[in-house]
C-alpha cells in the first residue's frame, strides 16, 4: 500500500505557484458552501510517519481556508478527565459540528498502533480496536460526516535522510522532536502495523490516502486537491449515500401474546412493607456509591417507560438516598439546535460519568427506537441501524468500567387513563399532561411494538433491560432499587475476581 507513496513525485515552484491560486479559490468556496448548506461535518483524521509534513500541510490548509471553521484537534496524553471516561468520550466531544471541519491529529489510529507497537496490546487487541474504528466511522458517515484519512508517508531511507540533515543544521535542528528519533527505531514495526490497519479499515465511505511527504509542493497540492473534490462531490449530492442495512426483519411473537403483555401488573406492596424496603434499599444504594470500588466504576440508569408510568417519582426516591455531589439527572427532550448539528449517540456521549459518579437519564439514546421511529422523525434506515450502534455504545461503556441499568416502567392503558385524568384534576400537577401525552395514547399499541423490537434487539448480557410492574407505585420504586444495587454488587463481584 505504501509502494506508490515512495516513487519520488516533485512538483516545480513555477508549477505550484501556478496552481494555488485556483486551488485556493475553489476551497474557500466550497468551505463557504459548507457553512451556508450546514448540512454534514467535515472530519479529517491525519496519520503516518513524523517528518512527513503533517504538520506542515495543516498549517497550510489553515492559511489557504478559513480557520474560524476549522477546529484542529490534538489528541497527545490523555488527562485525567479523559481517563476517567470510556476511551471514545475524548473524541465525541470533539467532533465538529455541520457545517465545520476537524483535523484530528493524535486520533484512534494513533492510539492504536502506537500501543501496538510499544507492545502494550497484541494482535488481538489491535484487531479490535480496528472493528472498532470501522464501527465508529460508518456510523459517523451514517449521520452524514464527510471524513478524508491522510497517511503522510516517507521511506526509511528518505526519513533517515531528513534526520541526518536537520541534525547537521544549527538553525534547524530543533525541529527534530523526541517522537521523530523513537520513530526512527520503530520505524519497520510502525509502517508494518500500519499497512495492516489501513488494507483493514479503507472503505468506500472513508478511504485512506497515502500521501507522499519528501516534495512539500506534491503533498500539499495533493491534500488540497483531494479535500477539493471530496467537499464539491458531497455538496452537490442529495444526501448521505444510502447503504443497505444489513438487520435480520423484526420479530413477532408466535403465540401472539406481547412482551409488556406477558408482565405481572397486579404485583403490589403494602405501604408498611414499601417504607420498610424502600429505607432498606436506599442505604443499600447510598453504601455502594461510598464503596471505595465506585473508584474504578461508574453508574448509568436509563429510565423508560409509558408516559405517566411513574419515571419521575422512582427517580426522585433514587436521588433520596444520595448526597446531591454523587450524582446527576439528564433530562432528555426534543435535540436543540447545538444537537440537531451533531451525531445523534453525540448528546449522550457528552453526558457520561467519571468514575465515582453516578448519572440518571430522564428518557435515553432510545428515543431514536421509540418516539422517533413512531412519529416518523427519522427514516426506517436510521432507525433500524441504531439498534446495532446502541448496542456498540454500551459495550464501550461497560468495558470502560461503567455499569449500565435500562428499565422499562410499564402500566396498562386503564392506569394511564387514571393518572392522566388525575393530572387535569390536580393544580400543582397539570404540568405534567399535555396534548402530545393523549396523542401518544392514541398509538398504544404502535408504542407496544416499538418497545417489544428495542427490548429484543437491545437486551444484552452487557447491558440488559429490566422491565418493571409499575401499575403500583411503590412496587415499582422499590424494583428499581433493589436492582440497581444488585448491578453494583454483581459488577464489584466481578472486579474481585
Amino acid at each position: 500500500m505504501f509502494e506508490s507513496a515512495e516513487i519520488g513525485h516533485a512538483i516545480d515552484k513555477e508549477t505550484y505557484e501556478a496552481e494555488v491560486p485556483a486551488l485556493r479559490e475553489a476551497l474557500l468556496e466550497a468551505q463557504f458552501e459548507l457553512k451556508q448548506q450546514a448540512r454534514f461535518p467535515v472530519i479529517v483524521l491525519i496519520n503516518g510517519i513524523e517528518g512527513a509534513g503533517k504538520g506542515e500541510t495543516v498549517k497550510l490548509l489553515n492559511e489557504w481556508m478559513d480557520p474560524r471553521l476549522i477546529e484542529v484537534r490534538t489528541f497527545d496524553q490523555q488527562s485525567d478527565e479523559e481517563l476517567a471516561r470510556p476511551p471514545a468520550w475524548r473524541y465525541w466531544r470533539a467532533l465538529p459540528a455541520k457545517g465545520r471541519m476537524g483535523i484530528f491529529f493524535g486520533n484512534w489510529y494513533s492510539q492504536m498502533l502506537q500501543g501496538r507497537v510499544h507492545g502494550e496490546f497484541k494482535d488481538a487487541v489491535l484487531d479490535q480496536a480496528i472493528s472498532g474504528a470501522e464501527r465508529l466511522e460508518l456510523m459517523l458517515c451514517d449521520e452524514g460526516a464527510l471524513i478524508f484519512k491522510f497517511w503522510f508517508h516517507l521511506s526509511k531511507k528518505q526519513m533517515k535522510a531528513r534526520l541526518k540533515a536537520l541534525k547537521d543544521d544549527p538553525l534547524h535542528s530543533w525541529r527534530i522532536s523526541p517522537l521523530d528519533w523513537q520513530q526512527s527505531e520503530t520505524y519497520d514495526r510502525f509502517v508494518r502495523f500500519g499497512e495492516r490497519v489501513l488494507r483493514r479499515t479503507s472503505r468506500d465511505y472513508a478511504p485512506w490516502h497515502v500521501i507522499e511527504g519528501v516534495d512539500p509542493h506534491y503533498r500539499s497540492l495533493a491534500v488540497g486537491k483531494i479535500l477539493l473534490e471530496g467537499l464539491q462531490a458531497a455538496l452537490k449530492s442529495t444526501g448521505p449515500a444510502e447503504r443497505q442495512t444489513n438487520i435480520a426483519p423484526l420479530g413477532h411473537s408466535i403465540d401472539g401474546l406481547s412482551l409488556l403483555g406477558s408482565l405481572d401488573l397486579s404485583k403490589r406492596l403494602e405501604k408498611k412493607d414499601y417504607e420498610e424496603q424502600l429505607i432498606t434499599e436506599q442505604a443499600r444504594l447510598a453504601g455502594l456509591l461510598r464503596d471505595k470500588q465506585m473508584r474504578r466504576h461508574a453508574l448509568v440508569a436509563v429510565f423508560e417507560g409509558n408516559d405517566a408510568a411513574g419515571k419521575g417519582g422512582a427517580i426522585r426516591r433514587v436521588a433520596a438516598a444520595l448526597d446531591p455531589r454523587q450524582y446527576r439527572i439528564v433530562p432528555i427532550a426534543a435535540p436543540t439546535e447545538d444537537e440537531r448539528a451533531q451525531p445523534y449517540l453525540w448528546r449522550f456521549w457528552r453526558h457520561i460519568p467519571v468514575r465515582g459518579k453516578f448519572t440518571v437519564f430522564d428518557r435515553s439514546w432510545y428515543g431514536r427506537v421509540l418516539v422517533e421511529r413512531v412519529e416518523g422523525f427519522c427514516s426506517q434506515a436510521d432507525w433500524m441501524r441504531a439498534y446495532g450502534e446502541i448496542n456498540d455504545f454500551e459495550e464501550q461503556l461497560r468495558n470502560a468500567g461503567v455499569v449500565v441499568v435500562k428499565f422499562w416502567l410499564s402500566i396498562d392503558k386503564d392506569t394511564q387513563l387514571e393518572r392522566f385524568q388525575e393530572r387535569e384534576q390536580i393544580p400543582f400537577k397539570r404540568f405534567k399532561i399535555t396534548e402530545e401525552d393523549w396523542r401518544n395514547r392514541d398509538k398504544w399499541e404502535v408504542y407496544a411494538e416499538a418497545v417489544g423490537d428495542m427490548v429484543d434487539r437491545t437486551s444484552t448480557e452487557i447491558a440488559p433491560w429490566t422491565l418493571i410492574e409499575a401499575n403500583d407505585k411503590r412496587w415499582a420504586r422499590v424494583k428499581v432499587l433493589r436492582t440497581l444495587n444488585e448491578a453494583l454488587e454483581a459488577a464489584f463481584a466481578k472486579h474481585k475476581k
